[in-house]
């Protein structure tokens, strides 16, 4: 295939460009997400207080120094210190042979206590991939005709809807024309010119609004459920509309159902699509809350509201949904199609195209903490009773040491109990 010179004029910087106020959005969420104490943290102030305080105590009462040595020789922070990153750790590469990167301890930890989920449709609950089951045309026109001039423009666009229209224009073998003064408007259209012609490609109601045709007459009356619309305008008039149904995930019902029986209290669908498109999804499904037609910095105010009800994890997978990523307490990116913006501002990447891995994800999450507490309490329990003997006078220092060597093993060897499921 030859290369064809083109003239490329720009008339706004890039800090100017709808991608460039995306970024700015996330490192804006990112600053103001709500810091999480980290578990060893909450635990350590507490483990050294009682440490001078009983070590004090032994010493004033009883005017032995060598007590105050031997409850500091035997008061061991390993529990703290080893067990809990090797919970964590134990955790992350679990998940990692899981298919799912879970990037840093505290994003494990936060998982774990998640209680509100905010969830995307396009490419989240469905699948993302979308395909053309009918094509209704204007007068004068045919379907062929109709597709290949909306997928000549779409080539310009990176929108999915549009890579299935161009995609379903080749598989016909059609020629498509190299389109000319395209702009695109993130979510809604793509405007331009096919061969020397003004075309406009998007959203049935909002290229309505624009050309002031009553477009809904050219949907079939059996079109499935929040099936996708796109119209094609040609010369400022409606030239037709093009149906493409996008699947709910199999067994997103049921998936939803298990992550209720976990303790997520309550799930919103968050969606910058039409309100009947998004409530056409979530029909049948457990979901407390549908919102629709969402701009990006509106989907972070979503996940902001939802934090009176707990920690919140937000799943998206487009551009449009990194800001809310990076707001939310936890943010699970679909990486396997998602785009990278997303997957840089999430915590979490299954990087296979699977929403049930949200599921293992939370699983995980929540052993490797039991794992961790188990090994701190157990860990802090035994140091805390060898103090207290050392205070009483029947633990001199070199005993002191050996014991809490033995007990520092015994709790980094049942923190490794968090590889195992």
């Amino acid at each position: 295939m030859s290369a064809t010179p083109f003239d490329l004029t720009t008339t706004r910087l890039a800090a100017e460009s709808t991608y460039a106020g995306v970024v700015r959005l996330v490192e804006a969420a990112q600053r103001s997400r709500a810091p999480m104490s980290r578990l060893a943290d909450r635990y350590a102030i507490v483990f050294l207080a009682a440490t001078v305080l009983l070590a004090a105590a032994a010493w004033l009462l009883t005017g032995d120094p060598v007590r105050a040595v031997a409850v500091l020789v035997v008061a061991t922070p390993c529990p703290l210190i080893l067990t809990v990153p090797v919970a964590i750790v134990a955790g992350l590469s679990r998940a990692a042979k899981l298919g799912i990167l879970i990037k840093g301890g505290k994003a494990i930890e936060t998982l774990a206590q998640v209680r509100a989920l905010v969830i995307d449709k396009t490419g989240t609950l469905t699948h993302g991939e979308a395909k053309i089951v009918a094509i209704r045309v204007s007068e004068g026109r045919t379907s062929d005709e109709l597709l290949r001039i909306a997928a000549s423009l779409d080539q310009a666009s990176k929108h999915i809807i549009a890579q299935t229209i161009v995609a379903e224009a080749r598989n016909k073998g059609l020629a498509l024309a190299i389109p000319t003064d395209v702009v695109e408007t993130p979510g809604e259209s793509i405007a331009g010119r096919v061969d020397g012609r003004p075309v406009l490609v998007g959203g049935l109601h909002y290229i309505a609004g624009i050309i002031g045709d009553a477009a809904a007459s050219m949907l079939p009356r059996e079109r499935a459920p929040g099936a996708l619309a796109a119209a094609v305008a040609v010369d400022g008039r409606l030239a037709g509309v093009l149906i493409l149904p996008d699947r709910l995930r199999a067994g997103t019902e049921q998936l939803l159902h298990d992550l209720r029986a976990l303790g997520i209290e309550r799930i919103v669908l968050a969606t910058g699509d039409r309100h009947e498109v998004a409530q056409a999804v979530a029909t049948g499904l457990p979901i407390d809350l549908v919102r629709s037609e969402l701009a990006p910095d509106q989907k972070i105010l979503m996940v902001l509201s939802e934090r009176k009800n707990g920690p919140v994890m937000m799943i998206g997978d487009g551009i449009n949904d990194a800001p809310a990523l990076a707001a939310a307490d936890v943010g699970l990116a679909m990486g396997a199609k998602g785009a990278a913006a997303s997957a840089e501002a999430a915590d979490l990447v299954p990087l296979v195209d699977q929403l049930d891995r949200v599921l293992l994800a939370i699983r995980i999450a929540r052993h490797s903490r039991f794992i961790a507490l188990q090994s701190v309490i157990a860990g802090m329990g035994l140091s805390f009773l060898a103090m207290i003997a050392a205070a009483l006078g029947f633990l001199p220092p070199v005993e002191g040491a050996l014991l809490q060597e033995a007990i520092d093993v015994a709790v980094i060897f049942n923190a490794l109990r968090a590889l195992r499921g």
